[in-house]
């Protein structure tokens, strides 16, 4: 039986079918358990950036210590519910930071590395801000301007929009936040209201000095641009409540990875 997938390579919940039997039978009760208490399947529209906040949190709790060998690939990808694709993408970003090594052979697998201490500007940064405040604001704020502009744009929005979701497309890796954060504002200042912009400029100036402490992943810049695009296109067909979900979405994947890194 083939198991069916999502658009965004993750899996229905497990309850039936292959899913379900193979979740069942795959590794041991205690390793099961441990899993279980920490792991759950990922929603579908941000299935790379929750796994990932999911496998740090795995890793901050201590429930696999440095030194010992994370759960195989496919125990982790059926707790998740992703494809082993997506799963060794979120283990190829957890090596780039040198947090798992992956090790060959009879008794290889990917091995969980001891913690370094965090640098003193990352902890300054992180203290002086209130992360779930800010992430919460943000999504509020977002989610608003969306819904506002695509109920009325001013004669030039249309044009203004492509051409700052164009800039981020187009933009080179060490340019890219900088044209995220101007399309964004971007919509912003487009939705009408002067206190709206002034309110997100202000929180999107916090929210930058959150993403500057972690790392640029290509996979979450590609799935982002996929997000800006289905917002842009919602607010030009006018279709407030689709601006308003696909917002929510968006700033609900940039939430999981700062809770992941930063927690």
């Amino acid at each position: 039986m083939t198991t069916r997938r999502r658009a965004d390579d993750t899996r229905p919940a497990a309850g039936t079918g292959e899913a379900a039997g193979v979740a069942a039978g795959g590794g041991s009760d205690a390793a099961t358990g441990r899993l279980d208490s920490v792991l759950r399947p990922v929603r579908a529209g941000n299935g790379f950036e929750e796994a990932l906040e999911q496998v740090l949190q795995l890793l901050r709790l201590g429930l696999v210590p440095p030194g010992e060998r994370l759960p195989s690939e496919r125990e982790l990808s059926q707790h998740l519910r992703i494809s082993r694709v997506t799963l060794r993408e979120v283990l190829k970003v957890l090596q780039d930071q040198n947090m798992v090594e992956s090790r060959r052979g009879r008794y290889g697998g990917t091995f969980v590395l001891p913690r370094t201490a965090a640098p003193d500007e990352l902890r300054r940064r992180i203290s002086a801000v209130d992360v779930e405040d800010t992430l919460r604001f943000r999504e509020v704020l977002e989610a608003g301007a969306a819904g506002l502009c695509a109920e009325g744009l001013p004669a030039d929005g249309g044009a203004r929009l492509r051409a700052a979701l164009d800039a981020t497309q187009g933009a080179r890796l060490e340019d890219y936040r900088r044209q995220d954060t101007l399309l964004h504002l971007t919509l912003s200042e487009l939705s009408g209201s002067r206190t709206l912009a002034a309110r997100y400029a202000s929180v999107r100036a916090t929210l930058n000095e959150l993403l500057d402490c972690i790392p640029l992943l290509v996979r979450n810049l590609e799935h982002s641009q996929q997000q800006h695009a289905a917002v842009v296109e919602a607010v030009l067909d006018r279709d407030a409540d689709a601006a308003r979900e696909m917002m929510r979405e968006h700033c609900g994947g940039t939430a999981a990875l700062l809770r992941g890194f930063l927690a």
